[in-house]
C-alpha cells in the first residue's frame, strides 16, 4: 500500500514539475519524463560539475597583449586612466587647438576610425581590436563642424567631471546641452570617440550606462563600502553597478557562472533558487550586453577563475550576444582587452537542441529572411570559424531554417529549465 502511495507521489511530482495535468499530450509528457529520468542524483552532478570548475582553476591561462604579437597592422587600444590623468590628456588636447587657431591654422581633432573597415579579429588573443587608421574631424567644414563642436562639448564636460571627482549616466550627459546633441545616440557615439582618442577606457570618463544588468546567486562583493551577497537578493537579483571601480573584495563557493540571454530565464532560475541545488553565480544583461555587465563578468572570471557557461536563445542573434561578451564588439574594439571575456562555453539552446530534447513543432519559429542573412553572415566570421563545433550548429540552423527562444523549454513546464535541461546539460557536460 506504502508503494501505491509512493508511485502516486512520485506521479504528482512529474505533472508539477511538468506543469501540466495528467491528460494534457501525451507525446510531450512522455518525452520530456524520458530526459527527467535519465539524471543522476544531484551528488553524483556536483561531482562532475566540481571537476569541470576545478580544471578550469587550474587551467594556465596565457595572457597575451596585443604588444606581444607582431601583427603586420598597428593597431590601437586605450587603457583605465585615473581622473586626474584624464584631465591632463583633455587639457592638452585644449592646449593644441589653442595653438592651432592662434597660428591662424583653425581646429580640429584627430579622430580614431571605428568603422567596420577598421576592425581587425586577433585569433590569437580571439578578439576584435581596433586598427590605427584615423581622420582628421576639422572645424572649418561644413560636413564635421557639427561633430566637431559636440566633440568639444564633451571633452567639457569630461574635464568637468573628472576635476570634481563625480558620476553621471550617458543620460545625463546627454541633457546638458539638447539643442546642441539633438539625439542622445549622437552624445553617445561621440563619447566613444573622445574615449578613443585620449587613449582611456569610457568608465575612465566618469561617463555610466544606466543599470541594465543584473546578478544573483553565490556571490559577495563590496560595493563602495556596502557588503552585498546575491543569495539575498530575491527574484529580481542585484543591479550590477554602472561604476565597477567601486566593486572590490569578490568572494564565492560557485562551481561556475550561468551566463543568461534572457530576463525571463534569469527570473525562472532566481526564483527556482537554481544556484543553490547547483552552486553558481547567475547574471543577465537582459538581452544586448552593456558594458557594465561586460565589465562585471569580466572582474568575476578574471578574480574568482571560474568557468562560464552560456544560456541564450537558438537564433543568429543568440549566438551574437555570446560572441560580443567574447570577443567583443565592433563599435567599442578599442576596448576589446577591458570588456571580453573568452572561452565561454556554449551551453545551449542549441540548435541541434531542438530535435535532441524534442522541442515541440509549435513553439519553433521560422526564421526570417533576415534572420537567415545573419546566420550566414555570421559564418562569415573569423571568430565563429574558429571553432568548428559553432559552425556546426549555426550551418544547421541556417539549413533548418528554424529558431526557439530559451521559453520554448516551458512547453514541458515552467520549471522544466532548472529541473531537467540544466541538470542534463551539466551531467553530461553538453557545452561547446
Amino acid at each position: 500500500m506504502s508503494d501505491k502511495r509512493k508511485a502516486v507521489r512520485e506521479e504528482e511530482v512529474d505533472d508539477d514539475i511538468l506543469g501540466m495535468s495528467s491528460d494534457g499530450p501525451r507525446k510531450q509528457t512522455q518525452a520530456a519524463l524520458a530526459f527527467k529520468k535519465k539524471l543522476k542524483s544531484d551528488p553524483d552532478i556536483l561531482k562532475i560539475v566540481t571537476k569541470f570548475a576545478e580544471a578550469a582553476k587550474e587551467a594556465d591561462v596565457e595572457t597575451r597583449t596585443l604588444a606581444d604579437l607582431n601583427l603586420a597592422n598597428s593597431c590601437k587600444e586605450v587603457v583605465e586612466l585615473n581622473t586626474r590623468s584624464v584631465v591632463l590628456e583633455v587639457e592638452k588636447s585644449i592646449l593644441a587647438i589653442a595653438k592651432s587657431i592662434l597660428s591662424g591654422n583653425g581646429f580640429g581633432y584627430l579622430i580614431p576610425s571605428r568603422s567596420s573597415a577598421n576592425q581587425l579579429y586577433v585569433p590569437e588573443l580571439d578578439r576584435i581590436v581596433l586598427k590605427d587608421k584615423a581622420s582628421f574631424r576639422q572645424f572649418a567644414n561644413i560636413a564635421s563642424v557639427r561633430k566637431t563642436a559636440i566633440t568639444t562639448r564633451i571633452l567639457q564636460l569630461v574635464h568637468q567631471l573628472c576635476t570634481k571627482q563625480i558620476h553621471v549616466t550617458k543620460r545625463d550627459l546627454f541633457y546638458t546641452d539638447v539643442k546642441l546633441f539633438q539625439e542622445q545616440g549622437q552624445s553617445d557615439t561621440i563619447l566613444d570617440d573622445v574615449s578613443c582618442m585620449l587613449g582611456c577606457t569610457r568608465s575612465s570618463l566618469n561617463v555610466v550606462a544606466s543599470e541594465k544588468g543584473v546578478v544573483v546567486g553565490r556571490l559577495i562583493f563590496i560595493e563602495d563600502g556596502d557588503r552585498i551577497d546575491c543569495t539575498k537578493m530575491g527574484v529580481g537579483g542585484k543591479a550590477i553597478p554602472p561604476n565597477i571601480d567601486k566593486v572590490q573584495g569578490m568572494e564565492s563557493d560557485a562551481l561556475f557562472i550561468l551566463l543568461v540571454e534572457k530576463d525571463a530565464a534569469f527570473m525562472r532560475l532566481a526564483e527556482d533558487r537554481f544556484y543553490n541545488r547547483f552552486p553558481c553565480v547567475i547574471l543577465t544583461a537582459k538581452g544586448q550586453p552593456d558594458v557594465a555587465t561586460r565589465l562585471f563578468l569580466k572582474k568575476m572570471k578574471t578574480d574568482l577563475k571560474l568557468p562560464v557557461l552560456g544560456l541564450v536563445d537558438s537564433d543568429p542573434y543568440g549566438l551574437k550576444i555570446l560572441s560580443v561578451y567574447m570577443s567583443g564588439s565592433k563599435n567599442m574594439s578599442y576596448d576589446s582587452s577591458n570588456l571580453t571575456t573568452p572561452d565561454i562555453k556554449w551551453l545551449g539552446v542549441r540548435p541541434s537542441d531542438l530535435n535532441k530534447y524534442k522541442i515541440p513543432e509549435q513553439c519553433r519559429l521560422p526564421m526570417s529572411d533576415q534572420d537567415i542573412k545573419t546566420g550566414k553572415d555570421m559564418l562569415e566570421e573569423d571568430f565563429i570559424k574558429k571553432d568548428k563545433n559553432w559552425v556546426k550548429e549555426l550551418e544547421l540552423m541556417v539549413k533548418t531554417k528554424e529558431k526557439a527562444e530559451i521559453q520554448a523549454l516551458s512547453s514541458f513546464g515552467f520549471q522544466y529549465l532548472s529541473e531537467v535541461y540544466l541538470p542534463l546539460k551539466l551531467q553530461q557536460e553538453d557545452w561547446i
